[in-house]
């Protein structure tokens, strides 16, 4: 399985590819590095505003040119996975439809991807070196 280091280093080192395939440890370990992050300084700073004080200019500064900066690389993150499990990358926008569509999303992310080779290429194999 691939750990959270190397999974870092594959969705860097896989910026802006929207082709192959990535496997749901891939996933969701970038999701946790996003999490804390961006989910963090945000949380932060809602706190902020809920003790009636003004919310943190450098939190806000950094939640902003870091989601910027990774905007690609999280879209092709999302593709490779929909790869994985046999569907199009077209199905992230799946989300856009409210409350249904976003947990239609989670449920895809969740299924393991498939074994076999498919129309977008061979299974991850967690045991090789990864390539860029």
């Amino acid at each position: 399985m691939i750990g959270f280091i190397e999974a870092i280093k594959s969705f860097y080192g896989q910026y802006a590819t929207f082709s192959g395939r990535a496997t749901r440890a891939e996933y969701w370990w970038v999701m946790l590095y996003m999490f804390v992050l961006l989910g963090i300084p945000s949380y932060i700073n809602v706190g902020y505003t809920f003790m009636n004080e003004e919310p943190s200019l450098l939190l806000q500064i950094w939640v902003g040119l870091f989601s910027l900066a990774n905007i690609i690389p999280s879209l092709a993150l999302a593709w490779r996975r929909m790869h994985d499990i046999g569907k199009g990358g077209g199905w992230y926008f799946i989300t856009l439809i409210p409350l249904i569509g976003t947990i239609w999303y989670l449920v895809l992310t969740l299924t393991p991807g498939e074994p076999y080779p498919n129309r977008f290429g061979e299974p991850v194999d967690n045991n090789s070196s990864l390539k860029y």
